[in-house]
């Protein structure tokens, strides 16, 4: 009896590694660790967006009563300005054309225009209808002249001279609590300007040196 012996059937057994969800645990894990400790697109947080309105608002704080106070003062130097250039004019004017010439003031409604001494008064009136008017705000608080009681309303005139002087005037301009003073030197060519309510006595003393 032959007995034949067969190896013993193989049986085929597949054998498979999960390696794609370890691979993504580890993209997991590294993404979870990558966000430690750093900075996220999530913005401002509360305590940030309040120190940021603190600080605009100390920085209005501070600014805003300068701007305020510097429009007011420019537009009492621009009123300031236009007076002085106008003096300055006339003064060279009338030295050149050798005739007087006048600076008209007006109180009420502040302003000013000129003319020469010699002008018609129809066309004196002419010209107060073109006179330079000052920003609104502005006024002429009084003027003071020489040998003349203060004036706070009304109008006044300063002369101008053929031989280079002028009539001797203190001018008070103000807007708000802001004052300024021109004096018109009767022997100096130029008007001084100071940034406060002065008074000038019209003494010998001051006469003698160019007021």
């Amino acid at each position: 009896m032959i007995s034949s012996t067969s190896p013993p059937a193989r049986t085929g057994i597949t054998i498979s590694f999960a390696t794609a969800p370890t691979a993504n645990r580890a993209v997991k894990e590294k993404t979870r660790i990558s966000t430690v400790g750093k900075v996220t697109n999530r913005g401002y947080t509360l305590i940030e967006l309040s120190v940021v309105v603190l600080l605009v608002g100390i920085l209005l704080l501070i600014t805003v009563p300068r701007v305020r106070d510097t429009l007011l003062n420019d537009d009492l130097k621009v009123a300031t300005r236009r007076i002085v250039g106008v003096a300055r004019e006339l003064r060279n004017e009338s030295v050149r054309e050798r005739t007087d010439s006048i600076l008209h003031i007006d109180l009420n409604q502040p302003g000013f225009w000129s003319y020469p001494a010699d002008t018609t008064d129809e066309k004196r009136e002419e010209l107060r209808k073109k006179a330079v008017r000052f920003p609104e705000g502005i006024r002429i608080t009084d003027i003071r002249q020489v040998n003349s009681a203060k004036k706070t309303e009304g109008e006044a005139v300063i002369r101008f001279f053929k031989g280079g002087y002028m009539t001797p005037t203190v001018v008070h301009l103000a807007k708000g609590d802001q004052t300024l003073t021109l004096v018109f030197h009767p022997f100096l060519q130029a008007v001084s300007v100071y940034e406060s309510d002065v008074d000038l006595p019209f003494t010998q003393e001051k006469r003698g040196a160019g007021f």
